[in-house]
C-alpha cells in the first residue's frame, strides 16, 4: 500500500505473505495516513516527527506478533539519527508518548525503513545533526579508554612484580589487595564500556541483548570500584581509630571481598530484576542505566555518592588524627607509612571519582552544556591513569621495590655473564 500527501511525502506499507496467511478468512487490514496529526501530539525535543503518521489495524483480534515494514520519506533531509516510533498510550501516566519498542530503523539518504513486530500508529522521529560533536566526544572516549586500559594493565603488572616487597604487614597487604581489585574492576568496566561505545546507535535494536549484558557488567564493576574504595577507606579508619584491636588478615580480606563484590552484585541484580520486565532497564539508544522512565540510574548514583561522602569524612578524621596524635598511638613506622599511603590514595582518588560522576550526572540534565559531556568523557576515560599514578606509582615503597628488583635483575644478569666467560 502506498500513501502520499500534498507535501509530496509518501509512506509505503508492506505486509509479507507469511503474515497474510496467518489471518482468518474475511479479515480486513486497514491503514490510515495522517499528514498533520503529528503536529498536535507532544514533542520529544530536540527530536521531531519527520514524516507522515500512519495507523494500521487488523479486523480480528490477534494475540501474537505481526511483522510489518514501512518506508517513510523524510520531510527534512538535514535531520539525522532516525528512530521508528509508535504512539504508546500507556506512557506518561496514560497521557501517551512516542516509544521505540519492537521497531528497528534503517536510514537512507531520503527515506527511512521501519520494521516493526506489532500494529499501531507509526511515524519517524529525527533530530538535528550533531555528528561533529559526537565524533569529537567519541575520539576523547576511545583515546582515553585505551590510555586507561593500558594504565590499569601496567598497574596490575607493577602490583604483581612488587607484591612480596610491599606486603610485609597487614595494613600494607590490605591496601594492595584493595588497589589491585580497584584496578581489576575498573579494567573490566572499561572493556565493557569500549564494547558499548563500539555499538552503533543505528544497530541498537539489533544489539539489544548485548546492550543489556554490557549495561549490567558496567553497572556492576563501576560499583565494585567505589565499594573497593570504601573498603580502602574503612581499613584506614579501622587502623587509626581501633588502635588496640587487631583483626586477622583473613577476616579483613573476607570482609573486604564481601563489601567489594558482594554489595555491588546484589545492587546490580536487584536493579535489572526490577526494571527489565518493564523494558526500561537501559536508556534509549545508549547502553547505560535508564533515567527518564525508571530512574534505574539511581542504583548507581546513590551508592556512589554515599561512598564518596563516607570516604571524605574518613579523610577529614585522618587529617585531624595526624595533626593531633593520641597518647595510645603505638603504630610502628611501617604501619604509619602504610596508613599514610592509604590516606593519600583515599584523599585523592575519592574526589577524582566523585568529580567524574558529578560531571556524569550533569550530562543527563536536559539541554546541559556540551562542556559537561566533554569533561565526563575525559575524566571517565582517564580513571585508569589516576589509579596507576595515585594508587601505585606515587607510593615510595613501590618505587623502592621496583628499583630494588631492577638492580637485582641487573646483578643476576652480570653474574650469568661472568659464569659464561669463566
Amino acid at each position: 500500500m502506498n500513501f502520499s500527501s500534498t507535501e509530496n511525502l509518501t509512506v509505503s506499507v508492506f505486509i509479507g505473505e507469511s503474515e497474510i496467511q496467518t489471518l482468518t478468512q474475511n479479515s480486513t487490514i486497514v491503514s490510515v495516513m495522517y499528514s498533520t496529526l503529528a503536529h498536535f501530539l507532544p514533542r520529544n525535543e530536540p527530536e521531531r516527527v519527520n514524516g507522515l503518521l500512519i495507523t494500521t489495524t487488523v479486523s480480528n483480534n490477534r494475540s501474537h506478533k505481526f511483522n510489518i515494514n514501512m518506508t517513510f520519506t523524510k520531510k527534512d533531509s538535514s535531520l539525522k539519527m532516525a528512530q521508528c516510533v509508535f504512539w504508546n498510550f500507556t506512557l506518561n501516566n496514560r497521557g501517551g508518548g512516542w516509544d521505540t519498542r519492537g521497531c528497528i530503523a534503517t536510514e537512507a539518504e531520503d527515506y527511512v525503513i521501519c520494521s516493526c513486530n506489532h500494529l499501531t500508529s507509526f511515524s519517524i522521529l529525527m533530530s538535528p545533526d550533531k555528528s561533529s560533536q559526537i565524533i569529537f566526544e567519541n575520539y576523547i572516549t576511545y583515546i582515553g579508554l585505551v590510555i586507561s586500559i593500558l594504565s590499569l594493565v601496567v598497574c596490575i603488572i607493577i602490583e604483581s612484580l612488587v607484591w612480596k616487597y610491599v606486603t610485609n604487614n597487614t595494613t600494607s597487604y590490605m591496601r594492595h589487595v584493595c588497589i589491585l581489585n580497584i584496578a581489576t574492576s575498573l579494567l573490566i568496566a572499561d572493556i565493557w564500556f569500549l564494547v558499548t561505545a563500539s555499538i552503533n546507535d543505528k544497530n541498537q535494536q539489533m544489539s539489544k541483548g548485548i546492550c543489556f549484558v554490557a549495561t549490567f557488567f558496567i553497572h556492576l564493576f563501576y560499583l565494585c570500584v567505589f565499594f573497593w574504595m570504601l573498603s580502602l577507606g574503612l581499613i584506614l579508619f579501622y587502623r587509626l581509630i581501633f588502635l588496640l584491636h587487631n583483626t586477622s588478615k583473613t577476616t579483613q580480606k573476607a570482609v573486604a571481598f564481601c563489601l567489594g563484590y558482594g554489595c555491588p552484585f546484589v545492587i546490580a541484580v536487584i536493579t535489572i530484576a526490577v526494571t527489565l520486565p518493564k523494558n526500561n532497564y537501559t536508556r534509549r539508544g545508549v547502553c547505560w542505566l535508564n533515567w527518564k522512565d525508571s530512574k534505574a540510574l539511581l542504583a548507581f548514583v546513590i551508592p556512589a555518592l554515599i561512598i564518596v561522602a563516607i570516604n571524605l569524612f574518613i579523610t577529614a578524621v585522618v587529617i585531624i588524627k595526624i595533626l593531633r596524635p593520641t597518647i595510645g598511638d603505638r603504630s610502628n613506622r611501617q604501619e604509619k607509612n602504610s596508613l599514610f599511603q592509604i590516606g593519600k590514595s583515599v584523599a585523592i582518588l575519592t574526589p577524582l571519582l566523585g568529580l567524574t560522576w558529578g560531571f556524569g550526572l550533569a550530562t543527563i540534565i536536559k539541554n546541559s552544556h556540551r562542556a559537561f559531556h566533554i569533561l565526563f568523557a575525559l575524566f571517565n576515560a582517564l580513571q585508569g591513569l589516576f589509579i596507576l599514578v595515585f594508587g601505585s606509582l606515587w607510593d615510595k615503597k613501590i618505587q623502592e621495590a621496583l628499583l630494588k628488583r631492577n638492580s637485582m635483575s641487573k646483578w643476576s644478569s652480570q653474574q650469568t655473564k661472568v659464569r659464561t666467560l669463566t
